[in-house]
């Protein structure tokens, strides 16, 4: 007797990083620390072949680029989709456009904690279509992000 063995599909998040996010490093270190932006991706990368997602990392500082992204996530069939879209997160209503689009979880992405800076950074155009929202801890709000990732694709898989 042959047992056949069932072809599971690795799953596909797309992680978008927004305007500024490749001076991270620089920018403001009380804010965001002193890690890169190829570090951040980096852990995000390992933690993913651990986690078997697999996971494209993108970042801009072009809005159209940005929006851009996030149509191939759709088009592509992505699973998910992780976001910091920096400052645009306070009034690119054409960027949550392109997110409503979306039929697959979202979740949205910040370092600092919004919320304990300047009151424009409160409002997020994107979070009213966020599955979940991580805030105010550094950089490990993005293993965050793909950790629930996995809890989410796993009770999908239930």
């Amino acid at each position: 007797m042959v047992i056949k063995e069932r072809m599971v599909k690795m799953k596909k998040v797309m992680l978008l990083h927004g305007v500024n996010h490749n001076m991270f490093g620089k920018r403001d270190p009380k804010q965001y620390g002193t890690i890169t932006l190829d570090e951040i991706n980096q852990g995000v990368d390992t933690l993913a072949k651990e986690l078997g997602i697999e996971v494209t990392n993108f970042q801009t500082n072009s809005e159209r680029e940005f929006v851009d992204k996030i149509h191939e996530a759709y088009f592509e069939g992505y699973d998910g989709l992780m976001l910091n879209a920096g400052a645009w997160t306070h009034y690119s209503y054409g960027m949550a456009d392109a997110l409503a689009i979306l039929e697959v979880p979202v979740i949205e992405l910040h370092m600092s904690n919004v919320h304990a800076r300047e009151e424009f950074r409160h409002h997020s155009v994107i979070s009213p279509l966020a599955t979940g929202i991580i805030v105010g801890l550094g950089s490990q709000v993005y293993t965050l992000g793909l950790q629930a990732f996995a809890n989410i694709f796993e009770q999908q898989g239930k």
